[in-house]
């Protein structure tokens, strides 16, 4: 399953839980109204010795109903709120810690290293990494995107599993994050919180009933909505299993095409099968997020019915068909004895790519990718890569990477920070520029993703002033080249996306790609006029790309008829994309970047530029 079929799944997902959490919520207000019927109806006081007749009345049926939507709304709505943070909510409910490349614990300075090489090798942000106190070996990624996104691991998995083997489990939750699974989660706590709330409701009025001394209405009512509360939860729990099982199976797929070594991830499951305390986990909370685990984080009444996971032994033997059943002893293979291994070889030349076979690498990244990815932060100067993970800093290394090449235009935009940046900013660009050593145009990218998380530290008003320091600078010399632009736009989305925290974004989308025709053509006009075609002209790579996309033959839109906020609306169009239109529209900007037979290093980031603005994560051999 390709990166835009997965997305398409993800949504589908969403349309069967909302379907699900339909036929849940009509069974509450049916039993719901039950209940009622019969603690108001059969067991009223007898009137003149005839006890009170229940009579149906629909004026009643829908009133009970409409409550009843209102208060599972109500609550859903709350518990989604309280995790409209994202992933760094969720972390602080289960009570994980942050950790940060500079963490004295080297095994926790190996997790971060494992995380930034996959968020590289993918193409996306680097997510905040937690750490859980919890002996378990488990692993979780949660947030509504790529912005918010964080990914936790117990201390059990970094105490017990050897380099490879997490490298598997990371892969696995990066899987979760490429196929838009986490606002699925998310959605899911809160469906559930929001059915569990009528049995709440009825534990409060069963234990004021009793307290206050009464018996009769009261007492029966909430021993009604009790039970209709574990009846919710029951089915509840039925759907978050059946929406759960099939994903950690692809997951599990994934992490294995990702790394190129099934023993790292089938090695992880082994060593939970082994380990005294598996992947439970002993916060009682652990069931709200249980369908976000790595593995199965609760024990089980009925393992087929509530099993947010497959068995394990079904999931080792996907990855390990070979595997004689004997589970490793402990100690063995641990991390005592990691494989600190490097690049193990040169990335994949980009001759021979095609527009499809690009596509088809989106959000699948290889093995070769993460060899990349280590390359890359291998050769960043390490001034670089420690500045890009501290909060302050990492604002100087991105509006390092858009200074002007003439020192005139630089030396005013290092006086504009002076007099508007926060105390500091300036020195430490001028600190930077002090290394003498130039960013190499397959290294911006690389230094974006590492610092982007960092800015998630910062207060939204310190983030504002930034990104407006960031825009002025750019407009300085009078001009602004497409990367530029392009960062400004990876940028403020990331910022804006974190610090407003929509609670669904989700837009209508559009599905066939002549219905912004015209938006497809302006940016591929400017890909045609902004890539390097080796004597090609510039209407034929304009052609071949709109060929790609399917759209019918349509004249490339003349440079003077361009300007920065057309080509912003046309992107901001193109967001609202469906998944499998998007991936034509990607073939066509591929197919322009690709005209001459070849992609150079600034093509290359041009066009990851360009995806990551319509959140498509591209891998860095590209």
């Amino acid at each position: 399953m390709d990166f835009f079929t997965a997305q398409d799944h993800a949504r589908r997902n969403t349309g069967r839980l909302v379907f699900f959490f339909f036929l849940a919520v009509l069974s509450l207000i049916v039993l719901t109204n039950l209940v009622v019927m019969l603690v108001f109806g059969f067991f009223q006081p007898v009137t003149d010795g005839n006890a009170n007749q229940p009579a149906f009345d629909w004026t009643i049926f829908f009133g009970i109903g409409t409550a009843v939507v209102m208060i599972v709304a109500l609550g859903s709505l709350y518990k989604v709120s309280r995790l409209s943070r994202g992933g760094d909510a969720i972390a602080a409910m289960y009570g994980a810690k942050p950790v940060f490349a500079d963490d004295p614990d080297l095994s926790r300075q190996r997790l971060v290293h494992i995380v930034e090489e996959m968020a590289i090798a993918s193409g996306t942000p680097v997510p905040q990494v937690y750490v859980l106190d919890e002996e378990g070996i488990n692993a979780f990624a949660a947030g509504f995107s790529t912005s918010d996104a964080i990914i936790a691991v117990t201390k059990g998995a970094l105490r017990t599993l050897n380099r490879e083997q997490l490298q598997g489990v990371i892969a696995h939750e990066f899987s979760h994050i490429l196929n838009g699974d986490m606002r699925l989660n998310i959605r899911l706590v809160g469906i559930l919180h929001g059915i569990l709330l009528l049995g709440l409701i009825g534990h409060y009025i069963l234990r004021g009933s009793s307290g206050s001394g009464k018996k009769g209405g009261g007492v029966l009512l909430g021993l009604g909505l009790l039970m209709i509360g574990y009846a919710g939860t029951f089915f509840g729990k039925i759907i978050k299993a059946a929406v759960s099982r099939q994903r950690e199976f692809l997951a599990d797929a994934a992490a294995v095409q990702f790394t190129r070594n099934p023993d790292g991830i089938g090695g992880a499951l082994l060593r939970i099968g082994a380990h005294q305390k598996g992947s439970l986990l002993a916060d009682p909370k652990t069931e709200e997020l249980s369908h976000a685990l790595f593995g199965q984080g609760t024990k089980i009444a009925f393992t087929s019915l509530f099993a947010t996971h497959p068995r394990l032994e079904d999931r080792i033997r996907r990855i390990l068909p070979d595997w004689d059943g004997t589970l490793p002893a402990a100690g063995e293979d641990g991390p005592i004895h990691e494989k600190m291994s490097g690049p193990s070889g040169p990335a994949a030349a980009t001759a021979g790519f095609t527009s499809g076979s690009v596509v088809s690498r989106i959000g699948r990244p290889g093995n070769d990718d993460i060899n990349k990815a280590k390359q890359l932060l291998k050769n960043i100067d390490d001034v670089f890569l420690r500045a890009a993970r501290d909060p302050f800093s990492a604002q100087a290394v991105l509006l390092y990477l858009i200074l002007d090449n003439s020192s005139t235009v630089r030396e005013q935009q290092l006086s504009h920070l002076k007099s508007s940046a926060a105390p500091g900013i300036s020195p430490e660009i001028r600190k930077l520029i002090r290394t003498g050593r130039a960013v190499q145009a397959e290294e911006r990218l690389a230094l974006v993703e590492l610092s982007l998380p960092s800015l998630r530290r910062l207060s939204e008003k310190q983030a504002q002033l930034f990104l407006g320091n960031l825009n002025s600078l750019i407009r300085i010399d009078g001009k602004i080249t497409l990367f530029e632009w392009c960062l400004l736009r990876i940028v403020s989305s990331y910022i804006d996306d974190y610090f407003k925290k929509p609670i669904d974004n989700t837009t209508t989308r559009i599905h066939d790609l002549e219905q912004v025709g015209h938006e497809c053509a302006m940016v591929l006009s400017v890909l045609a006029y902004s890539t390097r075609h080796d004597g090609l002209e510039q209407s034929e790579v304009f052609s071949r790309a709109i060929k790609e996309t399917g759209l019918p033959a349509t004249e490339r839109i003349p440079a003077e008829h361009i300007n920065l906020a057309s080509l912003q609306k046309s992107l901001q169009k193109l967001q609202q994309l469906s998944p499998q239109a998007k991936a034509l529209f990607i073939k066509g900007c591929v197919s322009c970047v690709l005209a001459d037979g070849k992609i150079d290093p600034v093509e290359a980031e041009l066009l990851r530029s360009v995806a990551a603005t319509l959140s498509v994560p591209m891998p860095p051999t590209v």
